[in-house]
């Protein structure tokens, strides 16, 4: 079985503790992602809200919080309706450069799909592509 894996960095003109509270913070994720449904805690649940109109509010992804080592790395679970209950893993470095920060994200799981883990792999990328460039925007 193929494994795909994304893997995602950015450098951000933005020390980690600043770059930390727009990955954690429910009122900073909505300003490059969408909003966050309260407060991480290890072990605890996660959840993303939509802002499409008409169903704003509801959970859009989800998932469990597994590792929270502010401000260096957070790990947490990520599934939504279209992955059909099938939970991918999305784990977040950061790490102090150059006055900055180089945020990695590694997000795996893919092969978990019964149904074209290819495809959605490739539609994740690109999806997250769109959401960094908004992320450098708002950390600077």
């Amino acid at each position: 079985m193929t494994e795909f894996t994304i893997v995602k960095t950015v450098f951000l003109k933005a020390p980690p503790d600043h770059v930390w509270k727009f990955l954690t913070e429910p009122d900073k994720l909505a300003t490059w992602f969408h909003q966050g449904e309260g407060e991480l805690k290890k072990g605890g649940d996660w959840a993303l809200l939509t802002n499409s109109l008409g169903r704003e509010g509801e959970r859009m992804c989800s998932g469990k919080v597994l590792e929270l080592n502010a401000p260096t790395k957070l790990v947490h679970t990520f599934t939504h309706p279209h992955l059909k209950g099938v939970e991918t893993t999305c784990t977040w470095t950061l790490q102090a450069a150059g006055g900055g920060t180089v945020l990695t994200l590694v997000h795996d799981g893919w092969e978990k799909l019964d149904d074209d883990p290819f495809g959605m792999a490739a539609d994740h990328d690109t999806g997250w592509d769109e959401h960094f460039a908004r992320f450098r925007r708002v950390t600077s």
